[in-house]
């Protein structure tokens, strides 16, 4: 019997209801307590990265990855509500999409990725 995919993400936070609020204004993702998130259909990836990795921060054992569409206009979104967007040439319009970054309130870095069309 494969797995055929995630059912969920739980993680620790030293205040679940300002990130959940967090979550659900600035990605639309309704966060709270027995809260169910109905997603589009679409590629996972499930990739273990090496100990030294730099593509994300050292301190972190995992980073959330997010399909999005019209990532530009998340970005801009994302900006003018006072969050950081980090975005690199060599993200953008590789063979895989594009992509930029954010951190949760809690510093948790957040990858948004639009597949190639």
């Amino acid at each position: 019997m494969p797995v055929t995919g995630i059912g969920g993400l739980f993680f620790r936070s030293g205040d679940p209801d300002a990130r959940a609020a967090w979550y659900k204004e600035h990605l639309g993702i309704d966060a709270g307590q027995a809260s169910v998130w109905q997603q589009e259909a679409g590629m996972t990836v499930f990739a273990p990265f090496p100990a030294d990795s730099d593509y994300f921060a050292a301190d972190q054992a995992f980073m959330l990855n997010l399909r999005v569409t019209e990532l530009d206009a998340l970005a801009a979104s994302l900006e003018a509500a006072g969050i950081q967007v980090e975005r690199k040439d060599e993200w953008t319009n590789t063979e895989y999409g594009s992509f930029a970054r954010i951190h949760d309130p809690e510093g948790l870095a957040i990858e948004l990725w639009q597949p190639p069309n």
